[in-house]
């Protein structure tokens, strides 16, 4: 991943409503909700879901799938790893105090 990606990746998340349905997709799972459950679930109407979707899908950040006559969406997951990977690589020069669990712990040498 590059800056730019990063930038744009983040500006799909750079508003309130957009990180409230990616972080609701996150928790739903692979199988992600319908449009109609994301909706009633963040009390976002529809035609106002629909933009925040569709720039949420531009981005990258999340995907849909068409069921019958539903549309299923879902967190892009290596997008979001990739974005954070992104953000924490090389972070704190490796010092484990100030970094996330499990992502730049120091290598420790076989005894």
């Amino acid at each position: 991943m590059n800056s730019q990606q990063a930038v744009t990746l983040l500006s799909a998340l750079a508003q309130e409503a957009r990180l409230d349905i990616f972080r609701c997709l996150v928790q739903a799972g692979p199988a992600g909700l319908s449009a109609g459950v994301i909706s009633q679930t963040l009390h976002i109407p529809n035609s106002t879901l629909s933009f925040h979707l569709k720039e949420l899908s531009h981005a990258g950040m999340i995907s849909a799938k068409q069921e019958s006559r539903f549309i299923y969406y879902s967190a892009n997951y290596q997008s979001m790893n990739a974005l954070l990977t992104y953000l924490t690589d090389n972070c704190c020069a490796g010092q484990a105090a100030c970094c996330p669990d499990m992502q730049c712990q120091p290598t420790k040498e076989n005894d």
